[in-house]
């Protein structure tokens, strides 16, 4: 058995599980390569979990045209969960649109309006969130287990392809001829809002398009943070 069909057979029993003991449980994709895999693996199994994305405000167009090409390629709506409009105008009028670049703490609020406030939302009521992340893709999340404790939420949390690589994200895309979005194909391995991504250069690590003026060890959005730290213990799923 090659690598990449023993790791998606171990990530089908991940999501089995999820499916059959944290119902209801949920997707939180961004759209990103290791998200379709998870997404191409969830549909093509008809699997219970439902799946949604962050709509920001801020994304780029070739991130939002993904919506429309799981629709058409799976026949399923992706939910959105959008900012409060008030707090998005708050921040802005006092702040100023970009006032992300002035400070950590000034990007952080911004992450927590945008994303943090709705992921609360799309979380409520549900037993287990799935997320596409890996420890390959960044220093912050080199001690990533495949099942968490979130302790912010009271639910548990997986991560299917904490082991899977670069390589075997690509091959399992373009074997199954799964739709990826096309900034990938100009040199972006991570993708989040567009004014916060730029393009890396050979040998970067795959998230130093992210918040590229922060040091390192501050680049997550706080979708994975508590208190300023990240939320890991060593609960590999059975």
């Amino acid at each position: 058995m090659s690598d990449l069909h023993r790791r998606v057979d171990e990530t089908h029993a991940i999501l089995e599980r999820i499916a059959r003991d944290f119902t209801p449980a949920v997707f939180a994709s961004s759209l990103a390569a290791e998200d379709m895999v998870l997404t191409d693996l969830i549909l093509k199994a008809e699997l219970p979990i439902a799946i949604f994305s962050l709509e920001t405000g801020r994304l780029h167009a070739e991130t939002l045209a993904m919506i429309d090409r799981v629709k058409d390629t799976y026949d399923y709506d992706i939910a959105l969960f959008r900012p409060d409009p008030l707090a998005v105008e708050r921040y802005v009028t006092q702040n100023g649109l970009n006032a992300f670049y002035e400070s950590v703490d000034m990007r952080k609020e911004c992450c927590r309006i945008r994303k943090v406030e709705p992921l609360g939302r799309a979380l409520a009521g549900k037993r287990a969130w799935i997320t596409g992340q890996r420890r390959a893709q960044s220093a912050t999340r080199a001690e990533l287990a495949v099942q968490e404790d979130d302790l912010s939420h009271a639910m548990q949390k997986f991560n299917p392809l904490t082991d899977w690589s670069e390589e075997n994200v690509w091959d399992y895309l373009r074997s199954n001829n799964v739709p990826y979005n096309a900034l990938h194909d100009r040199g972006f391995p991570s993708i989040g809002c567009e004014p916060c991504t730029r393009a890396v250069q050979p040998g970067e690590d795959l998230r130093a398009g992210r918040w590229w003026w922060e040091n390192p060890e501050s680049k997550e959005c706080g979708l994975h943070v508590v208190d300023g730290k990240l939320i890991r213990i060593k609960s590999v799923a059975a």
